[in-house]
């Protein structure tokens, strides 16, 4: 007897915790791509989802058709077709930067999809009309740029640090500039629902590498979020290991320079507070056992920071 009351309380503890998880998970992420490179099959691309509600939003879009066409087969999506999510789950496009691996699946896929928003920077917004729907590289999905113009797109330009809405969601997003190399500029989506946000950057290098404050400046940014529990995830890209020379990173983050960057924003949010927010590793070189390299470097720090690599096709929740 005592022993099935204590299994009974076991039982009811695990209940308790899966519900107090359950409850407490708002956002669904589900990596289409996550590496830098060479496999145009898993390129950047985040579908970002609010727990039981239809729709997701793209964080860019290297990888589409092949990243839907795995996450059905794992049934991570499931009851449905690589099209029905294409053209009706992606309500929209959040587009970092314009080069192929943040971009390519989006311009691939254009012919099947239907009419949404693409969010962006002016400065990518411009490459797009100015180099990819340009009828010379491939049609003019867009409504701007060369005629005959099919409008299939409308292009959002966002301002820096101006929240906007997310049509066919209830999320909003905010811009921050980053410096992605010289001369070029990336974008971090800070993405609201109610009162929680995830922290999606597309491929930043480090301020002292970069000679830039922006990533200082997105710091103090989001560290009251982090302070008050309300920053659920940052989604951050982790190119290289610790063995790149820094004189090639091209614009790109090491797990040295990452938790550099999070010392930086450690000052402004104190360890307690940023050790409950969950930092996801994007965009990892295709290199021979890189990322386990990676994974190793980024756990000699005395932060205790929840790192985590994302998978294609495999969902995260928080």
């Amino acid at each position: 007897m005592q022993k099935l009351r204590y299994r009974l309380v076991v039982l009811f503890f695990l209940l308790s915790c899966y519900n107090l998880i359950a409850q407490s998970t708002v956002f669904k992420v589900i990596p289409l791509g996550v590496e830098g490179g060479l496999n145009e099959s898993n390129l950047s691309a985040y579908l970002l989802g609010v727990k039981g509600q239809p729709g997701y939003i793209a964080l860019d879009a290297g990888t589409i058709y092949s990243g839907i066409e795995k996450a059905i087969q794992t049934k991570v999506l499931q009851n449905t077709s690589v099209s029905a999510v294409l053209q009706d789950s992606i309500k929209g496009y959040c587009i970092s930067h314009a080069h192929l691996d943040h971009v390519a699946g989006l311009i691939i896929n254009s012919p099947n999809d239907r009419k949404k928003n693409i969010y962006a920077m002016p400065y990518c917004l411009q490459v797009l009309e100015n180099n990819y729907f340009t009828w010379q590289s491939w049609a003019n999905f867009g409504d701007a740029g060369s005629p005959p113009l099919l409008n299939k797109y409308h292009y959002v330009s966002l301002q820096a640090q101006q929240e906007v809405a997310l049509a066919g969601t209830n999320m909003f997003v905010t811009p921050f500039v980053l410096s992605h190399g010289s001369n070029y500029q990336s974008t971090a989506f800070l993405v609201r629902y109610s009162n929680n946000y995830v922290l999606y950057l597309g491929d930043t290098g480090a301020d002292n590498i970069e000679h830039s404050s922006h990533l200082k400046e997105l710091w103090q940014s989001v560290a009251p979020l982090v302070k008050k529990q309300q920053l659920k995830a940052i989604f951050i890209e982790v190119s290289y290991s610790n063995k790149q020379p820094e004189t090639q990173l091209f614009g790109h983050l090491t797990p040295k320079l990452l938790l550099q960057e999070m010392q930086v924003l450690h000052g402004f949010t104190g360890n307690d507070a940023l050790k409950k927010v969950k930092i996801i590793v994007t965009h990892i070189k295709p290199e021979k056992n890189v990322a386990t390299i990676i994974q190793k470097e980024l756990m000699q720090n005395n932060m205790q920071l929840q790192f985590q690599l994302a998978q294609q096709a495999k969902p995260i929740y928080f």
